[in-house]
């Protein structure tokens, strides 16, 4: 079996270590592994009546060449936030633009599927966050099988309890506040920290809690109130 798999959306840590496992898992069955760069632009970029835009595009790997990437932060894919079913006219590849032009944006899902059919991938492994994950279930529903792997700091994708990247940007928001404590404590001041919670707000809710915040002082609807994301 050929399996793609891909990064989209934000870098978070974990990453390179998430690419790095399923290789090393899938190659123990004798599988074929394909990075695919840039996330979903690897695929729309790819010309299938064009070779010179696969090596720009695709990647082979296995044990050897992932061995050392969970070493580092990022992505070794690369990424980016295309979605082939939602694409502006002068985002879309000249070689596929045919019928698509005009305002609004444009599905190009059925080069995508040419592509996968040309490099003959039959499975895809698409590691992301909604947007990322929302295009592979539109493959989904064209019959091809994905397997989504859930990836953002904001921990709001529908159906699943944790997502890669939650945890290191939780710990992050509660050192720069144990940080920042001691300014405000020394200055006599209050300080008010912004942080990020999309949909959810579990990052700006968690966050809060561990860090401590919430005393007898710390207003419980204010805690409770994730709309805003402000602790």
């Amino acid at each position: 079996m050929r399996i793609g798999i891909l990064t989209g959306g934000g870098d978070v840590p974990g990453l390179n270590a998430c690419i790095k496992a399923v290789v090393n898992r899938v190659s123990q069955d004798g599988h074929e592994v394909v990075g695919i760069r840039r996330g979903w632009g690897g695929l729309t970029s790819t010309n299938p009546e064009d070779d010179r835009t696969v090596p720009d595009n695709l990647i082979a790997l296995d044990p050897t060449i992932v061995r050392t990437i969970d070493r580092f932060g990022g992505t070794f894919l690369h990424t980016s936030r295309t979605n082939p079913a939602k694409m502006r006219e002068e985002e879309i590849p000249d070689f596929v633009k045919g019928d698509f032009s005009g305002p609004g944006t444009h599905d190009i899902t059925e080069h995508v599927l040419s592509v996968l059919e040309d490099q003959r991938i039959e499975v895809l492994i698409p590691i992301g966050g909604d947007d990322t994950l929302s295009y592979g279930l539109r493959l989904h529903e064209e019959g091809f099988p994905v397997v989504a792997i859930p990836k953002t700091m904001d921990n709001d994708v529908h159906g699943t309890d944790y997502c890669i990247g939650f945890s290191t940007a939780v710990t992050r928001g509660v050192d720069f506040i144990h940080r920042l404590r001691t300014a405000a404590g020394s200055h006599e001041r209050i300080a008010v920290v912004e942080l990020f919670g999309r949909y959810s707000g579990e990052t700006s809710l968690i966050t809060a809690y561990l860090s401590g915040v919430a005393g007898r002082s710390f207003p419980k609807s204010l805690l409770m109130s994730t709309s805003s994301h402000r602790f």
